[in-house]
């Protein structure tokens, strides 16, 4: 098995990091003043680093030369208190960032939570489901430690190294220049890190969501698998991304350990001539014994801000990655919840009948409706090609169609899983584009071919279905989707939890419980995509017994591949090549279209009925 949906190709980065990176300042600007201080205090930590080698300088300088005991050991209570002050002062900038940047962590993804559920249907089809884990997941957790870790530390070293050369530069301007003399080329080698490092970040992130994908689909598939025999060619698919993310993963190793060895073997080449300088103009008398220790002591203390550059370019890299993906779903446009509609495109309609106007019952109509993926070419032929249907109040209409006729994609058109390229849909003469999602969901209830059910109880899953509904509501739904009985004697009863996906039931039993969700509401009207597919055709009987009673006081449309479902049906449409072919009763049908009589018999179109 393979990923059914990735992620759409993403283009190289054109913003700069620092551009990236000033995206998350609205989930950061609520905890800024933590943040800031936790900043500020760990700049103070630092100096306290920067603060011993005068020390060191005043106890050569002065008790060590005068040979004064007690100021030696007042120089060393000295240096003590300043590193038990550091030691706080870091445990301090803990403190203060390790809950706010949590829950910075933990906005940003209830902010993708939110906003992935809002999206529509076409989005998730375009999406693999890794790559969302993988953004939910991982991306946030390296951008809280990027927050709490990377960030803090490259401001700190920043500052630290800029305080630290004027130190030296203080102590000894020669010495201070010839350590200045690695400097640019350390910047030019940074930044031409960064171009090549942010590239290979971005694709090994994204080979990880790859991998999400396939493990996901490993275990949720297992059975698959296992029934097929399929461990081998899985375990072959995902060793080549998992060898394919290792030579990623490599190759940022070996950009990495290149910076690092200039980053550190430059500058000490030239603290070892610094060294070598000072030592001469100590023997001079032009430099004292403590300003060489001060001097040196300084430039080690400024060994890990610099030679943490490398590494904290490599964080920020990854972060502005990380970040890019995170906005990558979360600039995914949610279509508006009534769009204005376009009068370019829409159908001349006559007047709409005074029922209509009324609000009064007019049931579920679709006028000249017509639809077309949204990535698919504009010059392409539509799924949906001008299709007329009404539907009329309490009435239940079968739609019959071939494989691939758009039988699945027209009925996801009413609760807005998808919007119309042009065309309406009403709902008791409301055009659905004009109403909220959320009012359209109310008054439609959908079960498809199929069955989800969630990490939950019976009683969770079927209760679902309508906000509101009680116990006796529950059982109701229960009975007509003859799902009682085997829910009964489970071991909780409506109390069980049917495990991921209801796995742990079978594929007529989470039919069913999809079905009792879908009228535990007592919907007005009713979307059934072939509800009864998976049933036996002892089940099948009861479930139609029973459901007669729900369509009786509801508008239904039904999708049927089979004739037994078509005699629920108060009419038949026949859907074919995008268009409502025909409409009429069953039996009406099977006299006039050829078409529908090769689908519902399996009768040759050109054999005549006598």
């Amino acid at each position: 098995m393979s990923a059914t949906a990735e992620a759409p190709a993403s283009p190289a980065r054109k913003r700069s990091v620092v551009r990236s990176l000033l995206r998350l300042w609205p989930y950061v600007r609520p905890v800024r003043v933590r943040v800031f201080s936790a900043a500020v205090v760990a700049i103070v930590a630092a100096s306290m680093a920067l603060v011993m080698p005068l020390v060191l300088k005043w106890i050569v300088d002065g008790p060590v030369a005068d040979g004064d005991t007690g100021g030696v050991w007042l120089g060393g209570a000295v240096l003590l208190g300043v590193g038990v002050a550091e030691a706080l002062l870091f445990g301090l900038r803990r403190w203060l960032v390790a809950r706010p940047l949590a829950g910075v962590e933990a906005s940003m993804r209830s902010a993708l939570y939110r906003h992935v559920q809002r999206l529509p249907v076409s989005f998730h089809d375009r999406w693999a489901t890794g790559q969302l884990l993988s953004r939910g997941t991982g991306d946030l957790q390296l951008l809280r430690m990027f927050l709490a870790f990377g960030l803090t530390f490259l401001i700190v070293n920043s500052a630290t190294i800029l305080i630290g050369f004027g130190i030296l530069m203080a102590q000894g301007w020669q010495l201070g220049l010839l350590l200045l003399i690695p400097v640019p080329p350390l910047i030019w080698l940074c930044v031409l890190f960064e171009m090549r490092f942010s590239v290979v970040a971005r694709r090994a992130q994204d080979q990880m969501g790859d991998l999400t994908t396939v493990i996901e689909e490993s275990i949720l598939g297992i059975r698959i698998i296992k029934g097929f025999g399929r461990h081998r060619s899985q375990a072959r698919a995902f060793h080549a991304l998992s060898g394919r993310l290792m030579g990623t993963e490599l190759a940022k190793a070996r950009l990495l350990a290149a910076i690092w060895l200039v980053i550190l073997s430059l500058p000490e080449i030239f603290l070892g001539a610094a060294l070598v300088l000072g030592v001469t103009q100590v023997a001079d008398g032009d430099l004292t014994a403590g300003t060489l220790v001060a001097f040196m002591t300084t430039a080690m203390a400024l060994r890990w801000p610099v030679e943490s550059i490398g590494f904290l370019l490599a964080l920020c890299n990854e972060a502005a990655t990380a970040t890019d993906r995170f906005f990558d779903v979360m600039d995914a446009r949610i279509p508006p919840e009534a769009a204005p509609r376009d009068p370019a495109r829409a159908t001349p309609r006559p007047a709409a009948p005074a029922a209509r106007a009324n609000g009064t019952a007019d049931g579920l109509r679709f006028e000249n409706v017509t639809f077309r993926f949204p990535d698919s070419p504009p010059d392409g032929e539509p799924v949906l090609n001008g299709v007329d249907l009404h539907v009329r109040p309490g009435e239940t209409v079968a739609l019959v169609g071939g494989t691939g006729s758009g039988k699945t994609t027209l009925i996801g058109l009413v609760p807005r899983l998808h919007e119309v390229t042009s065309g309406r849909i009403t709902l008791d003469g409301q055009d659905i584009a004009a109403m909220t999602r959320a009012e359209v969901r109310e008054r439609v209830a959908v079960a498809f071919e199929e069955p989800t059910l969630f990490s939950a109880t019976v009683r969770e899953n079927v209760l679902m279905g309508a906000d509101g509904a009680d116990e006796r509501d529950l059982e109701r739904a229960l009975r007509i989707g003859q799902a009682d009985g085997f829910v009964a004697a489970l071991p909780q009863g409506a109390g069980t939890e049917v495990g991921e996906q209801g796995l742990s039931l079978s594929g007529g039993q989470r039919q069913r419980l999809a079905l009792a969700r879908a009228v535990v509401g007592r919907p007005p009207f009713l979307v059934l995509d072939d509800p009864l597919s998976a049933l036996d055709v002892h089940t099948e009987a009861r479930v139609e017994a029973a459901l007669r009673e729900v369509l009786a006081e509801t508008t239904a449309l039904v999708v049927a591949h089979r004739p037994s479902t078509v005699q629920l049906a108060d009419r038949v449409a026949l859907l074919s090549r995008g268009r409502i072919a025909a409409v009429g009763t069953h039996a009406e049908l099977l006299r006039t279209s050829p078409e529908y009589r090769h689908l519902m018999t399996g009768e040759h179109p050109e054999v005549s009925v006598r």
